[in-house]
C-alpha cells in the first residue's frame, strides 16, 4: 500500500487553436500515493476538473496544450502514446464524469456499457460481463438493477444516471479512481452509500482517489488531504482537518463558512391567488423489450399526485433520486402527457398542443438538471440565451436583444465577453449559470427549477439563491422547485412536498414539516442529513459544537 502512485508536477494547461491559446492551469502540483484519497477544491472556474481530466489527457488534443510531468506508477503519461493511455484508462484509472447524461452513450443500454470495459480490458463474455453489470448497479444502490441493466440513460433520473456512470468507472477495479463531483445529482441516503462503497472498495482493493468537488462536507467525509484551487492555481494545501480547521488563506476561509442562508422570513406565507395546480396527476413509463419492443411492464413515475403553486410563492419538491419530484415537474410543463388535471393561471393545460403550448412556454420556463445535456453545443451563449427571444419576440432587433441578454448573463454573474464562447469551454458551473440566464430572459410567470444549484459550489449557491429570491421579490415570479438538498430547500421555499415512490407522503410550510415531521420517510432523509454533517464535521476534527442540530 505504501508508494506514490500518482505525482503531478508544474501541470500548465492551455486551450484554444495553435498560436492563440489561453492558459487555464498555471503550475499545478499534487500527489496521490497507493490507497489515499485527496481532493481538489475550489469554486466553479478554478480549474479543478481541467486538472484532473488533464490526467489522462481527456481534453481535445488539437485545441489543447500540455507541459509539466503527469507520472502514474512510474509512467509518464502526458507524453504516452495513443495506444498505451487507451490500455490505462478504464483499467487501471477510472473516471466518474460530472455530467453522466453527457457521457453515457444515448443509444445504448447502461448495462451495455458498463460491460464494455470489462470485455475490452478483462476479456469477459458477454453473459458475464452482464451479471457483474447488474451487481455493479446494485452495489451503487440503484433499484431494480437487473431491470435497469437494460435502460436507456434518458430513462433514468439524474441520480440513477449517476449512479451507472459510478458503476462504469469501478467495474475493472482500477488503482485510482478520479471522480469529478461523483455525489452531485444524489440524495443524502444515496451519498452515504455510495461514500460507504468507496471507502469499503479503498479498503479492499487499495484503492486511490482524486476527489473533485465543491462539496466541503464530502471533502471532510473521504478525503486525508486537500488542494484548494483558484483562478488554475493551488493557494492552499494540507490535511483536511488543518485546512477546514485553521484555514490560512482568507479564500479558503469563505468556502468553509459559505452555505446557504435563510431567504425566507420566520412565518412568512404567501397568500395569492393559486397560479399552478396538479390534480390527481399521473405518470407512467412504459418498459419495452422483445424483438418487436412490446410493453412488458410500467414504471410508475407519478402516481395521484396534487399540488398547488401561488402567485410569488416558492414550492420545494424533495425526495430520493428516482423519487418522481423530475418527472412531476415535466408534467407541470406539458413536457409529458400525464392523466389527470394541469391548471396554469385558472385554464386547463392539459389538452394545449401547437400555437397555444407554444405560448404558454413564454410564461412558464424551466432549468434542467443536467446543463451540459439541455445546452446546445452548436450554439454561442449568446445565441443559447437568446433563443427563446427570437422565438418569443421576434420583433425585437438584434441590439434590443443583445441588451436583454446581457442583463440576464449579468443578473446570474456571467461577464458580457462569454457571450461568444460556447458550452463546452465552461465548467458545470458556469454551464448552469448559463441555463438560468436562458429561463430568466423571458421574465416568465412561473419557473421549474429542476436541480438548478446541484452542480454549483458553496459561495456561488448562495448567489443563484440570492438572485432567484430577488427576482421573486421584483417580478413575483413562483418557483416550483426541485432539489435533493435539504439546506435549499429551506433556505428558499415557502411550502414543500415530500416525494417518495411517485407520491407525495408530507406537504405542508417548510419549517414545520421540517422542525415536526409527521411521518417516518421524512425524518429518515432529515435523519441522513444529519448523520451526513455529523460524520463530515467529525472525520474533519472539528469541534463538536459546529454541528448543528438543525438537520440542514
Amino acid at each position: 500500500m505504501a508508494g506514490q502512485l500518482l505525482q503531478v508536477e508544474n501541470l500548465q494547461v492551455s486551450f484554444g487553436p495553435p498560436g492563440d491559446r489561453t492558459r487555464v492551469v498555471n503550475d499545478v502540483s499534487f500527489s496521490v500515493d497507493r490507497g489515499e484519497k485527496i481532493a481538489l477544491v475550489g469554486e466553479s472556474g478554478s480549474g479543478k476538473s481541467v486538472s484532473a481530466l488533464s490526467i489522462l489527457r481527456l481534453h481535445d488534443s488539437v485545441h489543447t496544450e500540455y507541459a509539466g510531468r503527469v507520472v502514474f506508477s512510474g509512467r509518464e503519461l502526458l507524453g504516452a502514446s495513443e495506444r498505451v493511455l487507451r490500455g490505462v484508462r478504464g483499467s487501471e484509472i477510472g473516471m466518474i464524469f460530472q455530467e453522466p447524461m453527457s457521457s453515457l452513450n444515448p443509444v445504448f443500454p447502461v448495462g451495455r456499457q458498463i460491460a464494455e470495459p470489462l470485455i475490452v480490458h478483462r476479456g469477459m463474455d458477454r453473459s458475464a460481463a452482464r451479471r457483474r453489470a447488474i451487481e455493479l448497479l446494485e452495489l451503487t444502490g440503484i433499484d431494480h438493477p437487473a431491470q435497469r441493466v437494460d435502460a436507456f440513460p434518458h430513462t433514468l433520473s439524474g441520480g440513477q444516471r449517476q449512479r451507472a456512470m459510478i458503476a462504469m468507472s469501478l467495474a475493472c477495479e482500477p488503482r485510482l479512481l478520479v471522480a469529478d463531483e461523483p455525489t452531485t445529482a444524489l440524495d443524502v441516503t444515496i451519498q452515504a452509500q455510495i461514500l460507504d462503497l468507496l471507502d469499503r472498495l479503498q479498503r479492499e482493493l487499495g484503492l486511490a482517489i482524486v476527489l473533485i468537488t465543491h462539496d466541503l462536507n464530502l471533502v471532510r467525509r473521504i478525503a486525508s488531504r486537500a488542494y484548494v484551487m483558484r483562478n488554475g492555481r493551488v493557494v492552499e494545501q494540507g490535511n483536511v482537518e488543518s485546512l477546514f480547521v485553521r484555514p490560512r488563506e482568507a479564500y479558503t476561509r469563505m468556502l468553509v463558512e459559505s452555505r446557504p442562508e435563510p431567504l425566507v422570513p420566520e412565518g412568512e406565507r404567501r397568500s395569492g391567488a393559486v397560479l399552478a395546480e396538479l390534480e390527481h396527476v399521473r405518470c407512467y413509463f412504459p418498459i419495452r423489450g422483445g424483438f418487436f419492443r412490446r410493453v412488458r411492464s410500467q414504471v410508475r413515475a407519478v402516481e395521484d399526485v396534487s399540488l398547488t403553486v401561488g402567485q410569488g410563492e416558492t414550492v420545494g419538491v424533495v425526495g430520493e433520486s428516482g423519487s418522481g419530484k423530475s418527472t412531476l415537474g415535466r408534467c407541470l410543463l406539458m413536457l409529458e402527457r400525464p392523466e389527470g388535471e394541469v391548471r396554469f393561471d385558472g385554464r386547463s393545460i392539459t389538452e394545449l398542443r401547437g400555437e397555444a403550448l407554444r405560448s404558454l412556454r413564454r410564461e412558464v420556463q424551466v432549468v434542467f438538471q443536467d446543463p451540459y445535456g439541455s445546452l446546445s453545443p452548436r450554439l454561442t451563449v449568446e445565441g443559447i440565451v437568446g433563443e427563446g427571444l427570437r422565438v418569443h419576440y421576434p420583433d425585437l432587433g438584434r441590439e434590443q436583444r443583445r441588451a436583454r441578454i446581457r442583463r440576464a448573463l449579468a443578473e446570474v454573474g456571467l461577464e458580457e465577453t462569454m457571450m461568444w464562447r460556447y458550452p463546452h469551454e465552461f465548467s458545470g458551473g458556469q454551464r448552469q449559470r448559463i441555463a438560468i440566464a436562458r429561463a430568466l430572459v423571458l421574465e416568465p410567470r412561473l419557473l421549474v427549477l429542476d436541480e438548478p444549484t446541484s452542480a454549483l459550489d458553496a459561495s456561488v449557491q448562495k448567489q443563484v439563491l440570492r438572485l432567484l429570491r430577488d427576482l421573486q421579490e421584483r417580478h413575483g415570479m413562483s418557483y416550483l422547485f426541485i432539489s435533493h438538498d435539504l439546506a435549499v430547500i429551506r433556505s428558499i421555499a415557502h411550502r414543500v412536498a415530500v416525494m417518495h415512490e411517485g407520491r407525495i407522503v408530507e406537504a405542508g410550510d417548510t419549517r414545520e414539516v421540517f422542525d415536526r415531521p409527521r411521518y417516518d420517510y421524512t425524518r429518515r432523509l432529515l435523519a441522513a442529513a444529519l448523520e451526513y454533517r455529523a460524520s463530515a464535521e467529525a472525520l474533519s476534527g472539528a469541534a463538536a459544537e459546529r454541528v448543528a442540530v438543525d438537520p440542514t
